[in-house]
């Protein structure tokens, strides 16, 4: 009898509890981050079960401490803390930006560390099978959509004119671009230094319009390509950032 209240009593202890949070927040940590690790993303296994240790620790400590107003508080010290975190896996390469997803995961492994550390472990399973389905049952629909080709009519395209011309004629050149693009009126955003090596500059015109003939714009090619201060001109199209 006694060692059976004994039992019931350490079963009960806040310390416990604790150890089921955690093991709870490890268990679906090592989940999330299992996927995040077989595809070789910057945050993996590692990372993603600490996020959610962390945050399960943070708020099961706020409970004990304060109740349901401290978790409460921790919540929100969480929710803001992990956006620093995913900052760091944010990369910025050229134009592209890399890391997004990344960080919505990491985001996510500390909303189920959270969850485990109210005590909502049913809540934590759900919320762990759904961040795991948008990592894996979407990529296929993903791959999809990014493999129809770029249509005016459904994506609001980027169009650049791309000229390759000595490091002197520069400037003339990106007067050039200017004239004849005005000439056939397409508005130029901007014109930036793509490459500068053996010689050669590269510079890019962005256009300002998200729609464009391509044949105009071969046109301005054809043009461009005229001038003894270019090399090589071509155009080229993708999506807005």
């Amino acid at each position: 009898m006694f060692v059976r209240q004994a039992f019931l009593e350490l079963v009960a202890s806040p310390f416990v509890h604790t150890l089921a949070v955690l093991a709870t927040a490890f268990a679906l940590g090592t989940l999330i981050g299992f996927e995040r690790q077989w595809r070789q993303r910057t945050a993996g296994l590692r990372t993603n079960v600490l996020v959610a240790l962390g945050a399960a620790a943070f708020c099961d400590l706020g409970m004990r401490l304060l109740g349901p107003e401290g978790a409460t508080r921790i919540v929100a010290y969480v929710v803001s803390g992990i956006g620093f975190l995913g900052a760091g896996v944010i990369l910025k390469d050229g134009t592209n930006i890399r890391g997004l997803n990344t960080a919505a995961t990491l985001w996510c492994s500390a909303a189920v560390g959270t969850f485990a550390g109210s005590g909502l472990f049913g809540e934590a399973v759900a919320v762990a099978a759904f961040v795991l389905a948008g990592n894996t049952l979407l990529r296929p629909l993903v791959n999809w959509v990014n493999r129809r080709p770029i249509s005016a009519d459904m994506t609001e395209a980027q169009y650049r004119i791309h000229v390759v011309c000595r490091p002197e004629a520069v400037s003339d050149v990106r007067d050039l671009l200017d004239v004849e693009l005005s000439r056939a009126s397409y508005p130029v955003r901007e014109v930036e230094m793509v490459s500068d090596n053996d010689g050669r500059v590269e510079l890019a015109a962005a256009l300002v319009p998200t729609t464009a003939d391509p044949g105009e714009l071969d046109a301005v090619v054809a043009a461009l390509e005229r001038s003894p201060l270019i090399n090589t001109a071509t155009w080229s199209v993708g999506t807005t950032a």
